[in-house]
């Protein structure tokens, strides 16, 4: 797998770091893309490059159409071609679902699903067989998360499309799978006034004893890319401690 050529939305922080400097570990050509922070994104650039990747940074608002083109026009530019499309970028608005506005539904619905069928359109095109897409999504596309009402949505249409572009993409030999990852201690839950008690919640439920950390979504993302997941193909994985499991 050493060489292979792939491109991790939103891979500058947080899971999608860890994504990141999982590919540049198997020395990966890697495209990362970022939306704002640049510094971080150029502090993983270097993180990944001393790993023995080498590495592109591409700055893209993914809810327009014309910078994801752009994206693709410099892969193609630079490769010619693409093995893996990993979708990590997301955005969400933590309100209640009456609070949420029609200008917080299309900016949520546009980063998180929006931008897949988008990405996943360019990237289609760019890939031989044994090409891979994959996403990550959350336990809230199936259960009512507190505040989490249209990143849920979001994150349901996501899985819809994974099963959509599935089926249309596996006579070609590429896999388009996702997966639902557990709560991971990342900055985004210091954004809720009790995020700290939530995440303290789960770890209590969680018959594992523990979060999940952004390395293992990582791996499981890495062993998807590997020949040996060439027949899991439109499946939501989840990768949660057993978290899902108990009733809450």
């Amino acid at each position: 797998m050493e060489g292979f050529v792939a491109l991790v939305s939103g891979g500058s922080r947080g899971i999608g770091k860890a994504i990141s400097l999982r590919f540049a570990k198997a020395k990966s050509h890697l495209f990362i893309n970022f939306y704002q922070n640049r510094s971080a994104a150029e502090k993983t650039a270097e993180e990944a490059s001393s790993l023995g990747a080498t590495v592109h940074l591409l700055q893209a608002d993914l809810k327009d159409a014309a910078q994801i083109r752009g994206i693709f026009k410099e892969i193609n530019r630079v490769c010619g071609s693409l093995d893996v499309l990993v979708h990590s970028a997301a955005s969400g608005v933590l309100r209640s679902i009456l609070e949420v506005t029609g200008k917080h539904w299309d900016w949520v619905m546009n980063t998180n699903a929006r931008s897949l069928l988008l990405c996943a359109r360019e990237a289609a095109s760019m890939m031989r067989e044994g090409g891979r897409i994959i996403s990550l999504t959350s336990i809230g596309s199936g259960r009512v998360v507190p505040q989490y009402g249209s990143v849920g949505v979001s994150k349901a249409a996501l899985e819809s499309l994974t099963r959509y572009l599935a089926a249309e993409l596996a006579p070609r030999g590429i896999t388009v799978n996702a997966i639902s990852a557990g709560a991971v201690a990342t900055e985004v839950w210091d954004l809720l006034p009790d995020g700290q008690e939530i995440l303290d919640k789960i770890r209590k439920n969680t018959p594992a004893g523990r979060l999940l950390t952004p390395e293992e979504i990582a791996e499981i993302v890495f062993f998807l890319v590997s020949p040996d997941a060439r027949m899991i193909q439109g499946q939501v994985i989840v990768v949660d401690g057993g978290y899902s499991l108990l009733a809450s």
